[in-house]
């Protein structure tokens, strides 16, 4: 049997529990797609799910090959696979399966889409766990439409850049937390409203929201409540909002998780070969790196997407 590089954690714990190890390569199931990766995406899953601080990989999962999502090539597809075919040129993000810090990985056939056309390798492996989570978060959970006004709070990272130009596409009116030099990034982006959050208290300038997007949890969250509006929802990534807090609002509250979705991929595909969506990207890391592209992340305040090549051109 074929093997690979990938890196993985047999433990929970500190960036010395990931190693860099050669392992059998995967098969696809009948459903399923082998993909050799060329790109993937540092995210914060990855830091919380090495800890051991992600609820949905637990011991019983490990050893665990981290990487959420990426770009790369079709290897091999298994039989009741009719969409794609070796050589297709595809992204996707893998769910709460095996993932992408490795030379292939396997994929349902149904969570990929085909890669950008204006997108190179870098900027395709950044996209699918940050826009997915980006898109399902505003239209699917928080029902943003057009003319509403939304309030997404740490507009310049990896999600938050994503959801301030979807959310302009859709024709809302953005308020965006950031601060330093994301102000003027998020500004670029089109926000309609930058509130520096260091200099600022966002209920002071963006009162009435029909959505608050929380990406920060905490007391950022908690102070959400106050600028909701009656009958609008608050939607995280992270904690749970508070249903008595709703309540008494006449709102709607919810944290929810990413789901693989390739014909939303297709649409945000779409979108970035329209040039109605830009995806930055901070910083790129060669395959032998990864360690050092999650210790950039995990120290914080990241513009954009930090990527890994884990092949190279």
């Amino acid at each position: 049997m074929s093997q690979m590089f990938a890196y993985r954690i047999h433990t929970f714990g500190g960036p010395d529990v990931l190693e860099r190890e050669k392992i059998d390569v995967p098969e696809p199931a009948s459903h399923e797609v082998l993909v050799r990766v060329r790109t993937a995406s540092a995210n914060p899953v990855d830091l919380k799910t090495r800890a051991g601080q992600y609820p949905l990989i637990g011991e019983d999962q490990l050893p665990y090959t981290l990487g959420r999502d990426f770009a790369g090539v079709v290897k091999a597809v298994g039989k009741d696979v009719a969409r794609w075919k070796p050589g297709d040129e595809v992204y996707g993000f893998v769910g709460q399966g095996q993932g992408a810090y490795a030379e292939f990985v396997v994929v349902e056939a149904n969570a990929l889409a085909r890669r950008p056309a204006k997108a190179d390798w870098t900027v395709a492996g950044a996209v699918p766990l940050a826009a997915l989570t980006a898109w399902q978060g505003l239209f699917e959970h928080g029902r943003l439409d057009a003319g509403e006004r939304v309030l997404i709070h740490a507009g310049a990272g990896g999600v938050g850049h994503l959801a301030v130009q979807f959310a302009k596409t859709m024709g809302a009116q953005v308020f965006v937390t950031a601060s330093g030099d994301g102000v003027e990034f998020v500004r670029r982006l089109g926000a309609d409203h930058v509130i520096d959050y260091s200099t600022q208290r966002f209920e002071d300038a963006a009162p009435d929201m029909d959505l608050v997007f929380d990406l920060v949890g905490g007391q950022t969250q908690q102070r959400s409540w106050a600028v909701v509006k009656t009958g609008g929802a608050l939607i995280s990534t992270l904690a749970e909002p508070s249903q008595i807090e709703a309540t008494n609002r006449g709102a709607r509250a919810a944290r929810y998780t990413a789901r693989p979705d390739g014909a939303q991929l297709a649409e945000i595909a779409r979108l970035i070969d329209q040039g109605q969506v830009d995806v930055k990207v901070t910083a790129t890391y060669p395959f032998d790196a990864a360690p050092e592209a999650l210790a950039t992340l995990e120290k914080g305040h990241v513009r954009g997407k930090i990527v890994i090549a884990v092949a190279a051109a």
